[in-house]
């Protein structure tokens, strides 16, 4: 019963065509790149897929409406590299992420370095 309802109301199939659409959109073609060949090596491009999608309906004055959206992000996280018959995951290194780590490094030694200050004070 409550697939009918579901079919019959416009929030239903509207959001299930959104959800169709955007699990169509992050296939394995997608994360995966097509394969690069150069020299005997073969490169394969691989990403990491993040979607979400939203919608809903409602009455105002006797009137339906319905609306929704959704979307996605690729980010690159490395590539396989196929070469003489071994195959290896090459990661991608983000510069901002090494930055950070840095950034919270130079803090924790900060703060390590006043807690042991303070310690030989006492």
């Amino acid at each position: 019963m409550e697939d009918k309802e579901k079919q019959g109301s416009p929030s239903g199939s509207f959001v299930e065509r959104i959800a169709e659409k955007m699990s169509a959109a992050a296939n394995a073609k997608r994360i995966y790149g097509e394969p690069v060949e150069r020299n005997g090596v073969t490169v394969i491009p691989v990403s990491k897929a993040a979607y979400g999608f939203g919608g809903g309906a409602g009455t105002k004055a006797g009137e339906e409406g319905s609306g929704g959206g959704g979307g996605m992000v690729l980010t690159p996280v490395g590539y396989i590299e196929i070469k003489e018959g071994t195959t290896k995951f090459r990661p991608i290194q983000d510069p901002q992420t090494l930055i950070k780590l840095f950034a919270i490094s130079g803090v924790a030694v900060l703060l390590t370095a006043r807690s042991i200050t303070k310690i030989f004070r006492r």
